[in-house]
């Protein structure tokens, strides 16, 4: 998936939204559970049913690989199913990997060769080294965590060094690395503030958003602080959409949840043409 592709999906269905497939056994409708693969039967569902409303989708691999082997098989049919039926679906692989280099080589092969997704969430405390091995992938995209949504962003990510926050000089250095046109950077909608700068530091890359909806972030002021003539936005909502409800019409819950967030998006695009 090329970022061209991805603009003109964008522009196509008026919707930049990503949706996380995070599958707590837990969570989903009681009968999915006599299925033989419970996770599979629910991602199939939710997928089929908001597919015509979203761009993305994030499975974040933690709900799988908590499962051991088990949940890795159903992560695997997942992709599979997506990249099978929905090929112009844009592929998230949240797995906040972040090693030496050749680890790093490992986990670009596993989750862009062996698996196939388009992007992979990175952690970039360990810097360039760690980094350029997932950027080596042609086509491919890796989505490098600069400001989390989460609360705990603030005992690092915004504290300044010589008068620079974190955050900002991972962007700047960023930028520097080989093959850094291939960088996403994840923004969490709860630091909408923060996306001004951003912008002036990545004018034009595409930022993942999560935590709009249940974190409390606000889709308007992402999109006025974050939206470029390109869009370059990709905000995710998981809870909100895949459990709006644990009953027989889960699916179909999902997907008007999944439309409503579409139509705000199509009312701001309309209101930037």
């Amino acid at each position: 998936m090329t970022t061209d592709k991805l603009i003109s999906e964008i522009r196509k269905k008026n919707s930049f939204l990503c949706v996380g497939l995070d599958v707590d056994l837990d969570k989903i409708p009681n009968f999915l559970l006599e299925e033989e693969d419970p996770i599979f039967s629910f991602n199939k569902a939710i997928i089929d049913a908001t597919h015509n409303y979203t761009v993305a989708f994030k499975p974040n691999t933690a709900f799988y690989e908590a499962y051991g082997i088990k949940g890795w098989k159903s992560l695997e049919k997942t992709i599979n199913y997506l990249n099978q039926t929905y090929p112009e679906i844009f592929t998230i692989a949240d797995a906040k990997r972040g090693d030496i280099g050749n680890t790093s080589s490992r986990y670009a092969k596993a989750f862009f060769e062996d698996l196939g997704f388009d992007s992979v969430t990175v952690a970039p405390y360990m810097g360039r080294d760690s980094v350029e091995p997932f950027l080596e992938f042609n086509n491919k995209h890796t989505i490098l965590l600069a400001l989390t949504s989460n609360e705990g962003a603030y005992d690092f990510q915004t504290k300044k060094i010589e008068g620079e926050t974190v955050y900002t000089q991972v962007l700047k250095t960023s930028k520097n690395w080989k093959n850094s046109e291939n960088l996403m950077y994840v923004i969490g909608a709860t630091k909408a503030e923060y996306l001004a700068e951003v912008r002036k530091i990545v004018p034009n890359s595409f930022l993942l958003v999560p935590g709009v909806g249940a974190q409390g972030g606000s889709l308007t002021e992402v999109c006025k602080y974050g939206m470029t003539p390109d869009i370059s936005l990709l905000v995710n909502s998981s809870r909100g959409i895949i459990y709006a409800s644990n009953q027989l019409n889960f699916a179909e819950a999902a997907a008007e949840e999944a439309k409503n967030i579409q139509l705000q998006m199509k009312s701001i695009l309309d209101g930037i043409r």
